[in-house]
């Protein structure tokens, strides 16, 4: 990996917000040539809303953005170029502070680096995962196949092939079934 890269920690929630802004200002002060990107690993993530199927980006690491450049940065580097480029970035709406010690930004190791944007890439590429926050004994309602429309109960959830299993009342009785993630919604109580 060139240069440098830092982590930069922001508010929660204003990843595209805090990037758009120091891009902006990036190009407003011509350091284009010192900081080389703003980067804000995203993960894809599945939802059910309103029984539709969503697939939606969410930052990898909510609250901080990676910030590349071509010189140290800091209040303490001799490159006035470093300490123009820290001053900008500090002073950005959003931008809380540096991962690492307050007065001096510590770079991150080129595999560190390299780990999460790699995973960043990786889990882009593969399916995307569910976002779900279903709990043992939540009540949920079926909303695809066979079952469409009948209230169960979460039994068990199993993360590792994305399935839960339910118990329905069918007649009087209680029946399991077995179900996917995204094929049950939750049921507001």
């Amino acid at each position: 990996m060139d240069g440098y890269w830092y982590v930069v920690q922001i508010y929660t929630g204003h990843e595209k917000k805090v990037k758009l802004n120091l891009n902006n200002m990036i190009a407003r002060e011509e350091l284009q040539d010192e900081i080389l990107q703003v980067n804000v690993p995203l993960t894809e993530v599945v939802e059910v809303k309103d029984s539709q199927r969503k697939v939606s980006a969410r930052p990898s690491y909510p609250g901080y953005v990676l910030v590349n450049t071509t010189h140290e940065l800091g209040p303490h580097v001799d490159s006035p170029i470093g300490q123009r480029s820290w001053e900008l970035i500090q002073s950005t709406p959003g931008v809380m502070n540096f991962l690492g010690p307050t007065s001096h930004p510590t770079p991150l190791d080129a595999d560190d680096v390299e780990a999460m944007l790699q995973m960043s890439t990786q889990e882009e590429e593969a399916a995307p995962i569910p976002a779900v926050e279903y709990e043992v004994g939540d009540k949920v309602k079926v909303i695809n196949g066979a079952f469409n429309g009948f209230p169960g109960e979460i039994a068990e959830i199993d993360m590792e092939r994305k399935r839960l299993r339910l118990s329905i009342s069918l007649f009087g009785r209680s029946t399991s079934v077995d179900l996917g993630l995204l094929e049950v919604e939750q049921l507001n109580n």
